[in-house]
């Protein structure tokens, strides 16, 4: 699976062009298991970093690398005993080297370039001094070691102790099985580590806890989130649960008897939020979710406001017909509407004939001679002419 990746990354630098070879020409690709390479605190610059080869140079003239420690580290695992008494030096070229997986070597008129990623492992002992800030930095996890009390454990370590100074490769054999399993889990946690994932509240717990302990910069958060992948991947888990976090932060932040109280107090207030915001979208579904019955709820609206803007326009028409009538009760009632509304004055009889026949009788009585009858005629019914 890596085999691709790394034979590609190999032809990209310098080394592998200072033999001659091309992108094009094979490479003869040998599996080796893991080993581990000690770096001595006495050990020169030239032997980490390499430099030129003397031999060749002085038997045959050439100019080759003889390459260091950097070298055969790369893809195993860095040992350094009493790392805190490292000089200097070779502490700004582990930095280098840890930070870009690359050591360039520049002696004599060669510079050359070849890959050194590494598992950088280092023991002290504090009272001897502090680390050197910038390596610690670099050195994500930490572990503290003490001595055992137990008295049955005690008597087991020397029993082990004495069994392996007396017949070392028997001793070995004991446990063959034992290691094969845990080679076996190890080489299975690094095919499923790329699947693994992690919930949104472990990493706001993540965050959290670093900021509480004030964390300067990024790699602690960095460093818990992959130790704690690791350590669920190593478990055959392709989720990382709230133990395998636990571990992880103690592994990266240090022991500390009030840090397990810390991030238990950091997820129960995560998960108090989250439960609250859970029952407000429940409250808020409960309402939105039934869209037929927000439908019925809003034709029941639009009828209710339907029926009272009929109810309006009734009214409304009501007091229009009564002033209607009100106004036309002060009109002349001479003109009544017929038929398609046209007006007729009414056929009925006049009063002021019978005013003019009154005065006519009047003056009958009185023996008064009429000139002329004719100027009484209602409605053609009385035709009375003079003789």
């Amino acid at each position: 699976m890596d085999i691709t990746i790394d034979e590609e990354s190999y032809k990209e630098f310098e080394l592998y062009k200072a033999i001659d070879k091309n992108k094009d020409d094979d490479v003869l690709l040998v599996k080796k298991p893991m080993r581990v390479i000690e770096l001595p605190l006495g050990a020169t610059e030239d032997r980490v970093v390499g430099s030129l080869d003397i031999e060749k140079a002085l038997h045959e003239g050439i100019k080759a690398l003889e390459p260091g420690l950097l070298a055969q580290a790369n893809r195993n695992i860095l040992y350094i005993d009493e790392i805190n008494l490292l000089d200097d030096n070779l502490v700004d070229v582990l930095l280098d080297a840890a930070a870009f997986g690359i050591n360039t070597i520049e002696r004599e008129g060669i510079s050359i370039s070849h890959p050194s990623k590494f598992i950088l492992i280092g023991t002290m002992n504090p009272e001897e001094g502090e680390l050197r800030g910038q390596l610690s930095d670099r050195i994500g996890l930490e572990i503290e070691v003490e001595g055992i009390s137990n008295i049955e454990d005690r008597i087991k370590i020397m029993k082990r102790r004495e069994s392996f100074e007396r017949d070392p490769l028997s001793f070995r054999a004991k446990f063959d099985e034992d290691q094969e399993e845990l080679q076996n889990k190890i080489i299975k946690a690094k095919e499923i580590l790329n699947d693994v994932v992690i919930d949104h509240v472990l990493l706001e717990v993540i965050a959290r806890i670093t900021l509480e302990l004030s964390s300067e910069g990024h790699r602690s958060d960095i460093s818990i989130l992959k130790t704690a992948k690791t350590i669920a991947s190593f478990n055959g888990n392709l989720t990382v649960d709230f133990d395998d976090l636990k571990e992880a932060i103690s592994l990266v932040l240090g022991e500390d008897p009030l840090l397990n109280q810390r991030i238990q107090k950091i997820r129960n207030d995560i998960e108090k939020r989250e439960k609250e915001r859970e029952n407000d979208l429940d409250k808020d579904s409960l309402f939105f979710s039934n869209d037929n019955l927000q439908e019925k709820i809003k034709e029941q609206l639009e009828d209710s406001l339907n029926e009272k803007l009929k109810k309006a326009n009734q009214n409304h028409e009501n007091k229009e017909l009564d002033k209607a009538f009100n106004d036309s009760d002060n009109k002349d009632l001479d003109n009544i509407e017929l038929g398609e509304g046209e007006s007729k004055e009414k056929d009925f009889i006049n009063t002021s004939d019978f005013e003019d026949k009154d005065e006519s009788d009047s003056k009958l009585n009185q023996g008064e001679k009429l000139e002329n009858f004719n100027e009484f005629n209602i409605d053609g019914k009385f035709d009375i002419k003079k003789y």
